[in-house]
């Protein structure tokens, strides 16, 4: 929930507050901060609807928020809070962050093209900070580079930004100080702006995600800021399936998915049942005409895509990276492969030094999935989540898009499982045994390919030790 201030007491305190203030000083000394709104809940939220200025479709951030603003005149007015957090990766998991105004990743900010922000930035880390707003077009001192275009925001500090926001599209918000550090705790956030025209670009449904990755050791709660590839938990949003939220669409709505990556690797985003078009870029929208259908769509790190499909099949259609690894919870890299060993002989042996050892993995890994093991503290299995029929072995970054009929307007909330019309799920042949698959017979002939081994001592005497030429 959101603590503090409630979102109609921050738009009419802010405006009874700091009403007048209306040019780019870079200067602006607020009679008050706006108040900084501290989000505990780890679910999505519902999305701010405007009541001020242009009308648009809000966005809905899975398993996050959108930053509530006061109108100072005719400045939004936003405050984000750089600040340790806990956040909650998946029911059993949790993980000290860094974030902003409770949680990593930090809310969604979102306005209109045209849009005068003043966004007031506090430093409750305990090192320096600074915020580069990610693909803005915006006045060289406000790009949020510490050190290039700005001093680093010391702790206790509050620094402003103020910019007009120039185009619409998808974009992002972290911190350009102390950069590896920082983005690998978890410091992060969308920003969505929003076009003029209320019928551009338009859809029923927006959502908007995150990708980031950590590697936490089973049984701690603090990233290793120092991994660049072999991360263990893949994220949307800070996330991890089963307790990433679905993306709940009524049947015959126009739907946008907007994902950024801020991992340290590209990302291909798969959906199934449907063929979307790729309308927008980290560089701004394609032009009408130029969308390309695709079935998985790549985004490389620090760029952004958005998509969009017309929810016309009612399903539960899976949404995920297609690297496998990446669906996967708190993977072990340096876990044996044992497909194919019997482990008979050797599983007495393991359990007179390991009580209570249990063999796995040489059937392959989905037993995984339905097995209930003890874990070590704060960690998740490898494999988790249950669907209607049956375990889903899964996790990391895997979601599910629910397709239903007769929702209302703005309803996410879950619907539970898809009820299947009868005889349209795949089933058991139990008819007449089915035969054998032909095989090319055992007396084929076969062509030997043949090898010729050389000493390479011998070759090297031959050749008076310089080898041949």
């Amino acid at each position: 929930m959101v603590t503090k201030i409630s979102r109609r007491g921050f738009l009419e305190a802010g405006g009874l507050v700091l009403a007048g203030a209306s040019m780019v000083s870079g200067r602006v000394q607020a009679a008050s901060l706006p108040e900084a709104p501290i989000m505990t809940e780890a679910t999505m939220q519902a999305p701010l609807y405007p009541n001020v200025g242009p009308d648009y479709q809000p966005v809905v951030t899975l398993n996050g928020w959108t930053l509530p603003w006061r109108m100072n005149g005719d400045w939004k007015e936003f405050h984000l809070v750089a600040e340790p957090v806990v956040r909650e990766l998946a029911p059993g998991m949790k993980a000290h962050l860094w974030g902003y105004n409770g949680q990593s990743p930090g809310p969604t900010i979102e306005g209109v093209e045209g849009d005068k922000v003043r966004i007031f930035v506090t430093n409750k880390l305990p090192e320096n900070t600074a915020v580069h707003w990610h693909g803005q077009l915006l006045p060289n001192g406000m790009d949020g580079v510490g050190g290039l275009t700005q001093r680093h925001i010391p702790p206790g500090k509050t620094f402003v930004y103020e910019f007009i926001l120039r185009k619409s599209g998808t974009f992002m918000y972290h911190p350009h100080s102390d950069e590896m550090v920082q983005m690998a705790m978890g410091m992060m956030g969308f920003f969505v702006v929003h076009p003029r025209d209320p019928a551009e670009r338009r859809v029923d449904r927006d959502f908007v995600f995150l990708l980031n990755a950590f590697d936490i050791e089973a049984g701690s709660y603090v990233p290793k800021v120092n991994t660049m590839l072999d991360f263990n938990l893949w994220c949307f949003n800070s996330r991890v399936f089963p307790g990433i939220d679905s993306l709940v669409v009524r049947q015959g709505d126009k739907v946008r998915v907007r994902f950024g990556n801020l991992t340290m690797t590209n990302h291909p985003i798969h959906m199934h049942g449907y063929d979307f078009k790729v309308t927008g870029t980290d560089g701004g929208w394609l032009p009408e005409g130029t969308a390309w259908p695709e079935v998985s769509v790549d985004v490389a790190v620090g760029q952004m895509r958005a998509f969009e499909f017309m929810a016309d099949v009612p399903g539960d259609w899976a949404l995920h990276c297609h690297k496998s690894h990446h669906t996967m919870n708190a993977m072990g890299h340096n876990v044996r492969t044992y497909i194919g060993v019997n482990m008979k002989r050797t599983t007495p042996a393991i359990r007179r030094i390991a009580p209570g050892y249990m063999p796995m993995g040489s059937a392959g890994m989905g037993e995984m999935g339905s097995m209930e093991m003890p874990l070590p503290e704060n960690t998740l299995p490898m494999m988790t989540g249950h669907g209607q029929f049956g375990p889903l072995e899964m996790g990391g970054m895997f979601t599910v898009v629910k397709v239903r009929p007769g929702l209302g307007p703005n309803d996410y909330n879950d619907p539970g499982w898809y009820k299947h019309p009868e005889g349209t799920v795949a089933y058991e042949w139990t008819g007449d045994p089915l035969p054998e698959p032909r095989r090319a017979p055992a007396s084929a002939k076969r062509t030997a390919a043949e090898f010729r081994a050389v000493d390479p001592r011998k070759r090297s005497r031959a050749t008076g030790g310089h080898g041949s030429h």
